[in-house]
C-alpha cells in the first residue's frame, strides 16, 4: 500500500462549492439525529413504515457509519455521494465508491458540471429542448492529510481531459490508504481548484444557497445562470 504522507496538506478549513440536482431533495434523516446510535434506531423505526427509505438514503452499506458526520449542518447533503454512488464513475472513482467533489467556487463548479452535463445530455437522441435545475452548496471542511496532486509524480496524468485510467488507479489507491481526499487543479476552469473528498467525515458545515438554470438548447448547454437567493 502506497504511502502518500510526503504529499499531504496541513490542517486548514476550507470553504467550496458545489451544486446538486434539485430534483433529488436531501435525506432529512442523516439531520434528525446526533450520533450513530440515534441514527440506528430511527432509521429501524422508518424502515418499518416507510418502503421508500431504501431508495431514498441509499446504499448504507457502502459507508461505515462512524464516518458520518451527524450533528453538522447539511449532514444529508455530506452523506448523500456516498450512499448514492454513480455507477459510472468519476475523475477519482471506478462507480464502486463515492467522491463528494468541492469546486473552490461557483464559477468553477458551474463549470465542471457544464462540461459533464453537455457530455451527458449529447447522448440523449432526439432531445430538443430541457432545462435543469440546480440547488448551489457552500461546504466547510478541513483539508488535514487531504493529498495535494501537484505534489504526485503522476499530477499531469491525472488531469487529463478526457482519460480518467491514471486518476481512477490512484483515487483507488489514496482511499485505501486511508486518506481523507485529494486536491486537484480543475480541468474544466483555468486557475479553478477541486477537492475530491473519500470520506465525509472531514465536512464541517453544508448549507444551501442560491439556485441555477441550465438551458439545454438541442445542441449543447446555451446558458446557465443564478435563479434566485435563499429565503
Amino acid at each position: 500500500m502506497t504511502d502518500y504522507g510526503q504529499y499531504t496538506l496541513a490542517q486548514k478549513i476550507q470553504t467550496g462549492y458545489r451544486l446538486v440536482n434539485s430534483a433529488f431533495p436531501p435525506v432529512a434523516l442523516f439531520d434528525d439525529v446526533a450520533d450513530v446510535d440515534e441514527f440506528e434506531q430511527l432509521y429501524s423505526l422508518q424502515a418499518r413504515t416507510n418502503p421508500r427509505l431504501q431508495n431514498e438514503i441509499g446504499r448504507l452499506e457502502l459507508i461505515p457509519r462512524q464516518q458520518i458526520p451527524f450533528g453538522i449542518p447539511g449532514c444529508s447533503y455530506a452523506t448523500a455521494p456516498f450512499t448514492h454512488v454513480n455507477p459510472a464513475g468519476s475523475r477519482f472513482s471506478d462507480g464502486s465508491y463515492g467522491v463528494l467533489y468541492i469546486a473552490d467556487s461557483i464559477s468553477t463548479a458551474l463549470a465542471e458540471v457544464t462540461y459533464h452535463q453537455n457530455r451527458y445530455w449529447t447522448q440523449v437522441e432526439g432531445l430538443r429542448y430541457d432545462r435543469m435545475v440546480l440547488r448551489g452548496l457552500r461546504c466547510t471542511f478541513e483539508e488535514k492529510d487531504i493529498i495535494n496532486s501537484d505534489l504526485l509524480p503522476q499530477k499531469e496524468q491525472l488531469l487529463a481531459a478526457e482519460s480518467y485510467h491514471t486518476s481512477h488507479q490512484t483515487g483507488r489507491s489514496i482511499r485505501a490508504a486511508g486518506y481523507p481526499g485529494i486536491r486537484y487543479r480543475s480541468v474544466r476552469r483555468h486557475g479553478g481548484t477541486c477537492w475530491g473528498l473519500f470520506t465525509p467525515s472531514a465536512v464541517r458545515a453544508i448549507i444551501q444557497t442560491s439556485h441555477y438554470e441550465m438551458i439545454w438548447d438541442g445542441q449543447q448547454i446555451a446558458s446557465a445562470h443564478k435563479l434566485s437567493k435563499p429565503n
